[in-house]
């Protein structure tokens, strides 16, 4: 892959596993307000899409929406933080990826990005994040990735980016980057891994 300069990652899903954080976090407001814990569809919903987005799904009425934004606001996400795991390969990649490569990451998630980042010890780690407060429109909108490659100076084909999602796929194909998808064989993709250390033979390093 000679002509890739930077590598991007999607958060949850290939940096972190974030299913039991994720739903620990919209059960925990919707308990707040006496709702029944996410259905399955709510949960895959709010897995991929901003917390705007999810939250307007789950509460539907615009009174309603508001109220949970003003609670999730004046809560700590620090309790949920620790249901989230780490990608066991994602510092040694990023660790040989330096010499060669520019690293960012693009996401969905908001206002809860530096807080992932600072506990789980990757700052500095990273040459660029671009988090769905960055950017008019989040994924499956390509912005988030062209905001990368604006950022770096760089052509669409040298863009690599990572994902486990249809938002990732779509995002990454609307703006021309190469897809390696994680853990999800469904989704068409230039490459498929299971695993991050599998991007060492990808990118030779």
């Amino acid at each position: 892959m000679e002509a890739i300069r930077v590598v991007a990652f999607d958060c949850d899903g290939v940096m972190f596993d974030t299913v039991q954080a994720n739903k620990a976090y919209y059960n925990h407001i919707l308990e707040h307000f006496g709702r029944p814990a996410m259905s399955p569809e709510q949960f895959a919903y709010s897995h991929m899409h901003t917390v705007d987005q999810s939250i307007s799904n789950l509460f539907k009425n615009e009174k309603h929406i508001q109220a949970a934004h003003k609670y999730r606001k004046k809560m700590s996400y620090l309790p949920f933080l620790k249901y989230m795991e780490i990608e066991p390969y994602l510092k040694p990649l990023l660790e040989k990826l330096k010499a060669r490569y520019k690293t960012a990451v693009a996401t969905n998630r908001t206002d809860t990005m530096d807080r992932v980042i600072t506990a789980h010890g990757l700052e500095g780690y990273f040459d660029l994040i671009v988090s769905a407060s960055d950017v008019k429109h989040p994924k499956p909108h390509p912005e988030p990735l062209i905001r990368v490659m604006k950022h770096f100076k760089i052509a669409p084909e040298q863009l690599m980016y990572i994902g486990d999602s249809t938002l990732d796929e779509t995002a990454a194909k609307a703006a021309g980057a190469v897809f390696v998808a994680y853990g999800n064989e469904s989704l068409p993709a230039e490459f498929h891994i299971q695993s991050l250390k599998e991007m060492e033979d990808i990118l030779l390093v």
